[in-house]
């Protein structure tokens, strides 16, 4: 056995304080423009790590993937019929393969409902997107736990919660098109939108 002699400078090493070390630190890239009714609207940003060769940006639904889009749910079956259609409408538009309506309570289908349903059609991935507004109760409590509880049955089976619709500039449109339109109602140059249709509430008082 023989013993071999390391001369100490292979490990001496020197720190410069005034030359620390490069950090990276996260920042955000911009997205494609999106451009609708000829305006061009503020891009979406994502979060990235220059220096480590991976930049993650937006992911799509994958046709493992199954969309469940959840509202409160109500014992009047018109406004449980108005889920049914934009979950059609939400469908025809993203072209994706299983989109699946569910409400939180009082009516059917259930979460656990959808959820099965899902499954049955081959999804692995099952996005849960709440069909609210702002993140209060039922988005922080009552639909993860519907959510969990529906999950046990299908092991193997990955499920994520979505924001909620909350502050998007989208809304902004949405909001103002359905003023303009009941005010054009008003004034008698357009018909009830299919929300006030036989309601008689879109009028003056």
């Amino acid at each position: 056995m023989h013993s071999a002699t390391i001369p100490s400078q292979v490990f001496s090493f020197r720190i410069d304080v005034r030359d620390p070390p490069k950090l990276h630190f996260p920042v955000f890239h911009k997205l494609s423009r999106i451009t609708a009714k000829g305006r061009t609207l503020s891009t979406k940003c994502c979060l990235s790590v220059r220096g480590e060769g991976l930049e993650r940006f937006e992911h799509s639904v994958g046709d493992k993937d199954a969309v469940i889009i959840v509202d409160h749910g109500s014992r009047r079956q018109e406004s449980n019929f108005m889920l049914d259609e934009f979950v059609a409408m939400f469908k025809a538009r993203t072209g994706y393969r299983i989109v699946e309506p569910a409400h939180m309570e009082l009516a059917a289908p259930s979460i656990r409902d959808a959820f099965e349903t899902c499954v049955l059609q081959g999804a692995k991935r099952v996005i849960v997107s709440p069909f609210f507004l702002s993140p209060g109760r039922h988005w922080h409590q009552d639909i993860p736990a519907l959510a969990a509880e529906a999950s046990r049955e299908h092991s193997g089976i990955s499920y994520i919660i979505t924001a909620p619709l909350g502050l998007h500039e989208l809304m902004v449109d949405v909001m103002n098109d359905r003023i303009k339109h009941c005010l054009s109602h008003v004034a008698a140059d357009a018909d009830e939108c299919t929300v006030c249709a036989g309601t008689g509430k879109c009028r003056l008082y």
